[in-house]
């Protein structure tokens, strides 16, 4: 506290704050708090296009060399996603987008299968809205939680990322359009990575195809999450076994976990836990 409190002194004298731009800024966390609902987070939203929320990240996950790197969190996630079977259908209601497969496996720093390691999975519909963001769906959709085999193999059906905007209809579209800045964020799933005795990481697959890959509005690209998404055109393997009709892409990428530290198990979810009580409390 007195650490913030002497920089925000300093902040104040710097650009000689006025009243009446002290009596703003006191009105944009207003309206964010007004904003923020059980699927909603506008202060997420702030802390993560402020860049915030990756160094708070940065400093909170360092990783050892090949472990995979973590990123933002997002004000998306929602629990109660269920449980699914390998190559389980996460997209079912979604028509419009390319059957995609992502596929691969979670190891440890020595390159050890994990096995019953848990993947939770979300990500946009190919509309560009999340469920939470849409009003002609009741319930949960593109979601999943899948768990990887003896082997460390995993499997998930879904379709390919888009690229969307955040929200910007409240105070962080605001100052995203005051300082010239686009809400675009790059196409990506989301994924929850955890196991017993292993530190979980919360990290995305990005589209190496993305024009956003170098602006993304909440600065959370990182060049290791970034895959290639490869189309084919003929069914073979997994999509033949699933059904999955030519066209369709496939996207591989292996999780690897570090060794939790001891005594450091934790819940990957105890904070978005948290946020639900606000909002159901509220």
């Amino acid at each position: 506290m007195l650490s913030l409190v002497t920089h925000l002194h300093a902040f104040v004298k710097e650009v000689a704050l006025t009243e009446t731009e002290w009596w703003k800024a006191i009105e944009i966390l207003t309206q964010a708090g007004y904003k923020c609902s059980d699927k909603r987070q506008e202060f997420i939203l702030f802390s993560d296009t402020l860049g915030v929320s990756m160094v708070v990240d940065l400093l909170s996950h360092r990783k050892p060399e090949g472990a995979t790197e973590s990123t933002v969190f997002g004000p998306f996630h929602r629990l109660g996603a269920p449980e699914m079977p390998p190559g389980a259908n996460i997209a079912s209601l979604d028509k419009s987008g390319m059957p995609t497969l992502v596929r691969g496996r979670v190891l440890d720093l020595e390159g050890r299968p994990i096995a019953g390691a848990l993947l939770d999975v979300w990500q946009a519909q190919t509309s560009g809205l999340y469920d939470s963001q849409d009003p002609s769906l009741d319930g949960l959709h593109m979601r999943g939680k899948f768990r990887s085999d003896d082997k460390g193999r995993y499997l998930v059906r879904t379709v390919r990322p888009v690229h969307y905007p955040i929200p910007s209809d409240g105070p962080v579209g605001a100052m995203l359009a005051a300082t010239a800045r686009h809400p675009w964020r790059p196409a990506h799933i989301h994924f929850v990575v955890s196991a017993e005795g292993y530190e979980p990481v919360t990290t995305h697959l990005f589209d190496s195809a993305d024009p956003y890959l170098e602006s993304d509005a909440v600065f959370a690209v990182k060049d290791s999450l970034i895959c290639d998404f490869v189309r084919h055109e003929r069914a073979e393997g997994h999509a033949r076994a699933l059904g999955i009709a030519p066209p369709y892409l496939t996207a591989d990428f292996d999780f690897v976990l570090k060794p939790a530290a001891e005594g450091a198990a934790r819940d990957p979810l105890e904070g978005q836990k948290r946020l639900a009580a606000l909002g159901a409390a509220a």
